[in-house]
């Protein structure tokens, strides 16, 4: 049985965001493998991961990509621009309007104000492109306008946390506790306009226990996957962001219930559950079903 969103909650359809991971732009040779990794996201790196001297080169190796088409293979397929108030951003978006087959989705670095996102998603649909966008929050101005930013386009798909580049702005210890704060603000920010939240990568590649126990404390946070630095980082994300098989019963369960109650909140097995509970288990529902788990 495929299980749709009610009526109120069509405006986004989830999908499984469990980990991503970056594929140099300059390298289109890597492309393939970064899209066989077993990563729910692909992004293609044209920002921090690229030298000034090769950004031109960069942008139309990634946009060569788009020129073929793509694979139905459940990877989501992103381009990091450069942001959007430096020159390269700006030769980035002016190569994207004028594309024929543009990126599907675009990631925003350095994201400061709800405008940047705005003009972003004004000059997309000037030129009848088709595109989302995945918002980074890693600036200090970011953070404080993080609630307005995730509800400022309906094109925003994610809300990324940046937690190198935000550690560096508040001056605290890139680790969890420190930055436990505004983890949380993006969270929040995210759940307000129905989006997911994406946590950094984990950067110590030697210490995969590590980062399985930070991913656990990010899902317990509400974010719906994790960046990986290599692929072999890939499959534990994967496997702490799946729905078990018992959230996935429970889900099923719960939704089965409203449906048939028709009311603002249900008892099941002697607990109280309302009506607001529904988006998650939609969520849960239809992200097992497209990873055919049972």
């Amino acid at each position: 049985m495929q299980w749709a969103w009610p009526n109120e909650m069509t405006e986004r359809q989830p999908r499984p965001r469990r980990s991503f991971i970056f594929t140099p732009g300059l390298r289109p040779d890597m492309y393939p493998k970064a899209l066989a990794s077993g990563a729910d996201i692909v992004c293609v790196e044209l920002e921090d991961g690229i030298a000034p001297k090769d950004k031109a080169a960069a942008r139309r190796c990634a946009l060569a990509l788009f020129e073929q088409p793509q694979s139905d293979d459940g990877v989501e397929r992103i381009v990091r621009i450069n942001s959007m108030r430096e020159r390269f951003g700006i030769e980035d978006v002016q190569t994207i309007l004028a594309a024929e087959t543009p990126p599907p989705a675009l990631m925003m670095p350095k994201v400061r104000t709800p405008d940047e996102v705005v003009q972003l998603d004004d000059l997309l649909t000037e030129a009848g492109h088709d595109t989302f966008l995945h918002v980074i929050i890693e600036t200090n101005e970011g953070l404080e306008a993080a609630y307005d930013i995730a509800r400022c386009s309906e094109r925003i798909a994610a809300l990324f946390f940046g937690g190198v580049d935000m550690s560096a702005e508040l001056r605290c210890k890139n680790a969890w506790q420190p930055l436990l704060y505004a983890r949380s603000r993006v969270v929040h920010a995210a759940a307000s306009a129905g989006l997911d939240a994406i946590d950094v990568p984990y950067l110590d590649l030697e210490d995969p226990q590590g980062m399985c126990e930070a991913a656990e404390l990010a899902r317990d946070l509400g974010f719906v996957g994790k960046g990986a630095v290599h692929p072999r980082q890939i499959a534990a994300l994967n496997e702490v962001f799946t729905p078990s098989e018992d959230q996935i019963a429970r889900a099923r369960q719960i939704i089965v219930e409203f449906e048939a109650a028709d009311t603002g909140l249900v008892v099941i097995d002697g607990k109280l559950i309302e009506k607001p509970v529904l988006r998650e288990m939609y969520r849960i529902v239809a992200i097992a079903e497209r990873l055919a788990v049972n």
